[in-house]
């Protein structure tokens, strides 16, 4: 595993990360300005856990409080895992609605109508409504190993750090497992119900996804996926060593196109760029493609090199979640994908 490198990521190269952890500028244009939302009551399945919580987090910041938090603000992603523990949080930030209102495939089966939306894309956050939610705890995801809050703005992080402390759960370097095992445990100290049969399920489905996922990687060892995101202007192929879904599905077995570290560079390791004359320059049997809001989706590219592609002209085209919902519920679907799209994968390239 690669040394985690205490350096700030771009918005570009973190994401292109999985396959484009970034894009902003495509962000900033189409999000939805409208930095508000409905204050969220507390839910059914709010935490009944009583007395003082403390929570140790990725970066070794022990956080410690009187009580269990009641009003939680989270990156939008965590936001939606915590939801799929029984737990509701108040606010949230990052990709929370689409241009037309609708939930961002980023929420998960959160309800966007009750929880306060304090910003919408990349370096959106509005300071004042965060103050006026009296957050006891700010939660959010990292993308490096130097414990930037992912979605918290560069220029007003230092207000929002006096208002409540903070925890962060690391995304950066390491297996898929790591991080839902880290993100359980904030959900049961938090007072989910971790014996819940929905919960205790959806974790069985989970190990079961990974066992079907690694007997098709081994039944297809010839079969090259590349994970891949789109812009208007570029590709974007991601090695593996350093998204915590792509570094897992290798450890099960899957044989991934792997951008040499020189041409990943530019991308701070995360990915290489390419023009879309030159997409065709990794063969690929299938392709995961990078399904966040931010990103141009397959249906909508009209380049004619990408329809040349033979993954695509063989329909071996999939979504990818380069960042993923972390409970197990949500991340057995991304196994059960990819399994099945290498069962049935012919060789093309």
């Amino acid at each position: 595993m690669p040394n985690a490198r205490a350096v700030r990521p771009t918005r570009r190269g973190i994401l292109a990360a999985g396959g484009a952890l970034g894009l902003g500028a495509v962000l900033a244009a189409c999000g939805d300005g409208d930095a508000s939302g409905s204050g969220a009551e507390s839910s059914a399945n709010a935490p009944v856990k009583s007395g003082p919580w403390t929570f140790k987090d990725d970066r070794g910041t022990t956080v410690k409080l009187d009580s269990v938090p009641a009003n939680i603000v989270a990156f939008t992603g965590v936001g939606a895992a915590l939801y799929d523990y029984g737990i509701q949080v108040k606010g949230v930030f990052g990709p929370t609605k689409t241009a037309a209102g609708k939930a961002d495939v980023q929420a998960g089966d959160m309800d966007v109508s009750k929880v306060t939306v304090l910003g919408n894309v990349w370096d959106e956050f509005n300071v004042e409504k965060y103050a006026a939610l009296a957050p006891d705890v700010l939660i959010s995801t990292m993308f490096d190993g130097a414990g930037t809050l992912w979605y918290v703005p560069e220029a007003s992080k230092d207000k929002i750090a006096k208002l409540a402390p903070s925890v962060g759960l690391s995304v950066y370097d390491r297996q898929l497992t790591a991080p839902l095992q880290r993100m359980w445990e904030l959900a049961e100290s938090l007072g989910a119900d971790m014996t819940a049969a929905a919960v205790t399920g959806a974790k069985k489905r989970f190990e079961e996804a990974a066992a079907r996922l690694r007997a098709a990687a081994k039944a297809k060892p010839g079969i090259r996926v590349m994970a891949g995101s789109a812009s208007p202007e570029l590709f974007y192929v991601s090695g593996t060593d350093l998204s915590v879904d792509l570094e897992y599905f290798k450890a099960l077995g899957v044989n991934f196109v792997e951008p040499p570290a020189s041409a990943k560079a530019k991308g701070g390791g995360w990915y290489e760029s390419l023009s879309w004359e030159n997409v065709d320059k990794y063969p690929a049997d299938i392709i995961m493609m990078d399904d966040r809001s931010s990103t141009v989706q397959p249906a909508d590219i009209t380049e004619a090199t990408w329809k040349k592609l033979p993954a695509v002209k063989a329909g071996q085209v999939i979504a990818r979640s380069p960042e993923p919902i972390l409970s197990y519920d949500k991340c057995v679907p991304l196994l059960e994908n990819l399994a099945a799209a290498l069962e049935k994968a012919k060789k093309v390239a």
